[in-house]
């Protein structure tokens, strides 16, 4: 975990209190509703259908025990006894009254959290592999550079204000479990030919209204450069972006119009009058931030595999679990694991507050009081000694979180649709909570493998479907709900957009739908562990078109 200094909590209190002035001026007529809309966004509050959504920063996915416990309580006591986790590793809290929210961010800040910049025109919450120091698979912890990112970031004069709102997201790894693609800057750390570690630059991802793919625009950029490179892709979108059509702000928008080739030209040519700048990051600057880090130290526990292999023999559920949930860990004898939010007719990322308090104890006792936020909308206990998984199962089964899901048909990705946002044009959860009944036989979806399920109520694709291998977008249609359904998406090193299946189907059917285009997969797959993404690759859209709209 990144321990905070007296300059970032000087920085959270004196936010808090020039909010608090805001929300008395609001409250007293001062401020019209549409003077207070800049000013409530800078500090995370949305008005949505039914009242003011509060969005709570974890920066890099990375939360102590605490800080859990802290969003357990502010659930319990100033909303509704739960909160929802986001695919921007963010927390949302849908009931807060404007009254009281300065004094929720007050408590907030008591155990370092915040709400600043998870919304507006701005550079939002940077994130991360939410395995990131503990994956196998990286190289080193991607997070000491999103904290760099987020010191620099933070209320910058320069950027505050940009054309359209703006997402950075890193990975150290070979697996891409952090979206980097599909973001308006995404960092991929590892090796050049020399041996020395840098960073991949992908530039103008992004889904929405017109989704991208991001594009390479520099193979290699040394840490020393990062931040100038940074602020020179920052500075040619501040200065070209659109301002004047918010559906073409995005800076997707205009790589994709200056084509990838001239925006890295533009970038090159100002970052050479910035490179040598103030910007640079020695190796001094760089340590000073991975020693805020506080890192477990591991114990030798490689003696150990034969107990858990008893274990597994022992108890079949406890075996069902461990394989679905459990993943390797680069220290021998530790292992990471995922806690499913998804079981069987949940609202998919929502927590209660007693579970929040549950696996705040869990962290303290098996994972050196450390959680992560994952963009799938999962947590994860990073450091967990493989002797006490037994243990951990037991505990997370008695509070519903260990439903062994994790990647299957039911782990469904939704945003809150129009249950609750101003936006959408369709219902996303109720969507996912009937999906998630049909495929809840666990044996069944293990038999159709890794197959990922977005759903989102509107254009704005909060719920990331364009990159879902099954994708569901909310249409509006003479006032009624109806569905686009689109197949082949994916978010990883690989990312691609999902393909139209065909015309929207009316809410009634869509559940229908996707039970059809999972058992035409079953039969179409060349083999029973061919995965549902590459069938799709294989064979295309049309034989699943032709079998669904058959049927209907």
């Amino acid at each position: 975990m990144y321990v905070y200094d007296e300059f970032d909590r000087a920085v959270v209190a004196e936010r808090v209190a020039e909010f608090r002035d805001q929300v008395e001026r609001r409250l007293s007529g001062a401020l019209t509703e549409d003077e207070f809309k800049p000013l409530r966004l800078m500090n995370g509050v949305y008005l949505q259908l039914h009242a003011y959504m509060l969005r709570v920063a974890i920066p890099y996915g990375s939360l102590s025990s605490e800080q859990m416990r802290t969003l357990a309580h502010v659930a319990r006591r100033y909303d509704r006894g739960y909160g929802h986790f986001t695919t921007r590793q963010n927390i949302q809290f849908n009931w807060i009254k404007l009254e009281e929210m300065p004094e929720v961010l007050e408590v907030l800040a008591q155990t370092h959290l915040h709400a600043m910049q998870t919304s507006g025109n701005c550079i939002r919450n940077v994130t991360s592999d939410q395995w990131a120091g503990v994956a196998p698979d990286e190289i080193e912890d991607p997070r000491v550079y999103a904290e760099i990112l987020r010191q620099h970031s933070t209320m910058h004069p320069e950027f505050s204000f940009l054309p359209r709102k703006f997402k950075i997201a890193i990975t150290a790894a070979k697996h891409d479990r952090a979206a980097i693609r599909v973001h308006d800057i995404g960092l991929r750390l590892h090796r050049n030919d020399a041996g020395e570690a840098g960073f991949e630059v992908v530039v103008g991802g992004g889904l929405g209204r017109t989704p991208f793919i991001g594009k390479t625009i520099k193979r290699f950029v040394h840490k020393r450069d990062l931040l100038s490179y940074i602020e020179a892709i920052l500075r040619v979108y501040n200065l070209y972006g659109r301002r004047d059509n918010i559906y073409k702000a995005r800076i997707k928008i205009l790589v994709h119009e200056l084509g990838a080739d001239k925006f890295a030209a533009a970038v090159e040519e100002e970052w050479r009058a910035i490179r040598d700048s103030a910007l640079a990051l020695d190796d001094a600057i760089i340590a000073d931030i991975a020693a805020r880090f506080r890192y477990p130290v591991y114990e030798d526990l490689r003696d150990e595999i034969a107990l858990l292999q008893a274990e597994r023999t022992a108890d079949q559920g406890f075996d069902a679990w461990y394989r679905n949930a459990v993943a390797p860990h680069k220290a021998p004898g530790y292992a990471i694991v995922t806690l499913s939010l998804k079981p069987a007719g949940a609202p998919p990322g929502d927590a209660t507050a007693d579970q929040m308090d549950v696996i705040a104890d869990l962290a303290d006792r098996y994972s050196e009081a450390e959680i992560r936020v994952g963009h799938e909308q999962n947590l994860v206990l990073p450091h967990v000694r493989q002797r006490d998984l037994h243990a951990l199962w037991q505990a997370l089964n008695a509070i519903g979180l260990a439903t062994p899901n994790v990647g299957l048909v039911s782990d469904i990705i939704a945003c809150p649709g129009l249950d609750y946002c101003s936006l959408a044009n369709a219902r996303a959860i109720p969507v996912a909570q009937e999906l998630s009944r049909r495929f809840c036989n666990i044996q069944s979806a293990r038999n159709i493998g890794r197959l990922h399920i977005n759903i989102s109520g509107c254009i704005n694709a909060c719920g990331h479907h364009h990159v879902g291998h099954i994708g569901i977008l909310g249409v509006e249609k003479n006032g009624e709900e109806f569905y686009q359904i689109t197949l082949g998406g994916r978010a990883d090193e690989n990312a691609e957009l999902g393909e139209l299946l065909g015309p929207a189907v009316p809410y009634e059917q869509v559940a229908d739908v996707i039970e059809d285009v999972v058992a035409a997969y079953v039969e179409l797959r060349a083999q029973p562990d061919e995965l549902f993404i590459d069938t799709v690759r294989r064979i295309g859209v049309e034989p699943f078109k032709e079998r669904v709209y058959a049927a209907h």
